[in-house]
This record gives C-alpha cells, sequence and structure tokens, in this order.
C-alpha cells in the first residue's frame, strides 16, 4: 500500500492514507518518508474518505467494518482493491511482472538495478524495500523515473489478485504451496501467462512447464539463463552465464536463482548480459532479506523476511555456509496462516536446521481484526522437538535478548525471521547489544 501511494504521489497524484499502526506510533521511519513525499497521513477514522476524496484504495488485509470503508460507501466514493490501482500502473507501462511463491522482492530489485545499470530508466513497485532508495531517504518499495516506459512490479498471488494484471513481461519463479494449495495458483499462473502481452520467463521446475515459457532460468542444460562453475561463499556466489562471469554480493544458492531470474527479465528488456552482470555486482539487497546487522563478540546477527517453508529453508541454508551454528528466531505471522502451513513449517525445520542449531520461536503475530486464535507456536515448538530439534517455545519475545546472548558463542549466527512485524528488526537490534553485553567471550 505505502509503495503504491508513493508511487502515485510521484506521478503527480494527490495521496492521503491511513494505517492503524500509525495511529498507535508505530513505523514511524516509513510514515516519515511517506509524508516527506507529500502524502498526508490521516487518522484511521473516515475522516480521510469524508470529502475531497475520489477513490478509497484498500488491501485484502483491511477489515470491511474499517471507519474509511465505511464512511466511503456512505458517501458514494468508489472503493478499489489495491491490485486494481497496480492494474492501472502496469497497463500504464511496458511493464516486468514478476510472481511467484518465493523470491519476489529480491528479483524485482535485482531487475531494477540491472535495468538502471543498463541506462534504461526502469520505474519499481514492490513489496521490500530497496535499499539503494532507502538509503536516500524514500520508502524504498517504489520509485518513479518519467524518462523511461519500463516498470518492475512485484505481482502477488496470495490474495488472488495475479489475474488482474495484464504486463508486457511475466517472471514466474516457483511454485509451492504457502498461502493457497498448488492447484489453486497454477490456475492464477494459467490466467497470468494468457494476460501477458510479450514472453514469460520460469524457473526450471518441471511444475512449470505446463506455462509454456519463452526462456527458463536455472542450472539444468534445458535454461537458456544457466549457472554454471557456480561458487557458493558465505558473503555471495561466483558464477557464469553465457560466458559471462557474475560476482553476487549475497549468499545463497536461492539468490543465484534469483539473479538468474532478473538476468532473464533484463535481457528481454534489452541490457546486455555484461551491463547486468556489472549492475549486479554492486547490488545493495533488500531491507530484511538476509541483511547483516553486526557482530558483537564473534556473533553474528542477521535480520531475514523468511516466512514460508522454502524461504525458511533458503535462509538456514545461507546461514550455514558461515559454517557454525545458527541461533534462530522465527515469529510466525496470522493464525490462518500458520494453521494453513503447521504441517509444511515443521518439516521445513526439521530438514534444515542442524542437530547443534537452536530455535525459539516467540507467539504468532496477530496485527489485528477478528480472527480464530486455535494455534500457537507452541504447537509448532512441540512438533520440530518431535522431529529431533532443538526448538524452544518464547511465551515473552522480550526475553529472547537475554537467553540468546546466554547461548551464543564465539562462531554462531543468528537468524531473526519472520514476516509483516516491523518490529522484528529492532529485536534483531536488541539481541545484537545483548550479545555485545554478556559477560566473557571474545571481544
Amino acid at each position: 500500500m505505502s509503495a503504491l501511494a508513493f508511487y502515485h504521489a510521484a506521478c503527480g497524484g494527490r495521496v492521503s492514507g491511513s494505517d492503524r499502526d500509525f495511529d498507535r506510533g508505530g513505523n514511524a521511519g516509513l510514515r516519515a518518508a511517506l509524508a516527506a513525499a507529500g502524502i498526508a497521513i490521516l487518522p484511521q477514522d473516515g475522516t480521510g474518505a469524508a470529502s475531497g476524496c475520489d477513490e478509497v484504495v484498500v488491501s485484502t488485509a483491511v477489515e470491511q467494518d474499517n471507519p474509511d470503508i465505511r464512511v466511503a460507501r456512505e458517501r458514494g466514493v468508489p472503493l478499489l482493491h489495491r491490485s486494481e490501482l497496480l492494474a492501472r500502473f502496469v497497463k500504464a507501462r511496458r511493464t516486468i511482472a514478476v510472481t511467484g511463491t518465493s523470491g519476489k522482492s529480491t528479483v524485482v530489485a535485482m531487475t531494477f538495478a540491472a535495468l538502471r545499470g543498463a541506462g534504461l530508466q526502469p520505474s519499481v513497485i514492490t513489496g521490500g524495500a530497496l535499499v539503494e532508495l532507502e538509503e536516500r531517504g524514500l520508502p524504498g518499495n517504489a520509485w518513479a523515473d518519467p524518462r523511461g516506459d519500463l516498470l518492475v512490479v512485484e505481482a502477488d498471488e496470495s490474495d488472488g489478485s495475479l489475474v488482474r494484471y495484464e504486463p508486457w513481461c511475466g517472471v514466474v519463479l516457483n511454485l509451492q504451496r504457502d498461502h493457497k494449495e498448488t492447484a489453486e495458483v497454477a490456475a492464477m499462473f494459467r490466467t497470468f501467462r494468457e494476460r501477458t502481452a510479450g514472453p514469460l520467463i520460469c524457473g526450471e521446475d518441471a511444475n512449470l512447464d505446463e506455462f509454456r515459457p519463452d526462456a527458463r532460468f536455472g542450472f539444468g542444460a534445458g535454461a537458456e539463463f544457466r549457472a554454471e562453475a557456480v561458487e557458493l561463499r558465505p558473503d555471495g556466489s561466483r558464477f557464469r552465464v553465457g560466458g559471462t562471469e557474475f560476482a553476487l554480493p549475497t549468499p545463497g544458492r536461492h539468490d543465484v536463482l534469483n539473479a538468474l531470474a532478473a538476468t532473464a527479465a533484463a535481457a528481454a528488456a534489452g541490457a546486455s548480459l555484461p551491463q547486468i552482470a556489472d549492475a549486479l555486482r554492486d547490488f545493495r539487497g533488500v531491507a530484511r532479506r538476509f541483511r547483516t546487522l553486526g557482530a558483537a563478540r564473534g556473533v553474528t546477527v542477521v535480520d531475514d523476511f523468511a516466512h514460508n517453508p522454502d524461504k525458511l529453508r533458503a535462509a538456514l541454508a545461507a546461514g550455514h555456509l558461515r559454517g557454525g551454528r545458527v541461533l534462530a528466531v522465527f515469529q510466525p505471522h496470522g493464525f490462518g496462516p500458520t494453521r494453513f502451513l503447521r504441517d509444511d513449517l515443521v518439516a521445513a525445520f526439521a530438514g534444515a536446521l542442524a542437530p547443534d542449531d537452536v530455535l525459539w520461536l516467540p507467539e504468532i503475530f496477530f496485527a489485528g481484526g477478528t480472527v480464530t486464535r486455535d494455534i500457537s507456536s507452541q504447537d509448532l515448538a512441540r512438533g520440530i522437538r518431535t522431529a529431533g530439534r532443538d526448538a524452544r517455545f518464547a511465551p515473552d519475545r522480550a526475553d529472547l535478548p537475554r537467553l540468546i546472548a546466554a547461548e551464543a558463542r564465539a562462531g554462531d549466527l543468528v537468524l531473526v525471521m519472520g514476516a509483516r512485524d516491523p518490529s522484528l528488526t529492532g529485536l534483531a537490534r536488541d539481541v545484537l547489544a545483548a550479545v555485545a553485553a554478556a559477560p566473557g567471550g571474545e571481544a
């Protein structure tokens, strides 16, 4: 929602908005960045829809009894789902739309970086803040460049809105069980393929064969954009594509795949392989995507957005590249999603945690609204312990910095994972401070 607001304002539109987290005093940094862009932040009490408002845009997460929605209905102000507004932006430009279960934000960021490196003046709308934009004091999840016609967007499948978009180029990264069953997501991908005017780029997984891709990316011989001579290192990766050497400053096999997807998309838009490789060599990353916050007493602390089984496995694998023990924190988000993925989450941790790793699970993040709270992080911890791994329920999240600092030793990597909750980065910083303040150990 903030990305749409910023993009619309950057294109000359008038924007106001409300957020209950802002009303509680939360997420002050984002609020300030939006206000600096000329966006009026109003209380979530209906005043925003009361006068001078042409349309009210809402996300799937907003309840129907929300005061802004109620006032909009009373006054006859049109209500738009956020995907309807994004669909307008997608149709207005030569858009590359990136979808899939995992990796969307990173591939969007890499594609944007590659296109900028090639001098193609792209714009972007995405879900994860680009570090290169954040460092300029911007919200980070959107940018509008009036000089070019290219737009790169993250096309989410979680709420079914993917079928509304009509991009020039479509990118399908992968198809796994996450918010919905795979058969339901595959049906959306079919519609997405039909509505894509130009090339469709897919990963090499067999369950993507039916979408008739124009190009594939991956590690196998059938991929047009194939990584060869791959070296996975603790601080990044090296590989070769079509004779061009790539050096990526972010670790993990999954980020090599992400870079291959971005390379295929940028190449389709006219960037050369050397231009793409040069741009990705300096890739600044995405907020909360395996971001190292610092180290103390030989212990490194990393903040990561991982929240579904595949992302959790990828984050843990990247952590293990450092060679030491991983002390992990995972905060599930949403009672419905946790209930839906319960067995998959247990299996992911059971397979990805090493025998000497430790996992702490604070209670499920609840953003508000009416939900059935019939599952707890304690249920996940119990299942993971039954599978033979060290999983500990943490009913009071405030205890975690102390508990982790007491457990940590030189060579460990602390990996804080979870989505939606903007306070998780603060938790990771508190862990780093507690480790630094703990007695003993290496300086």
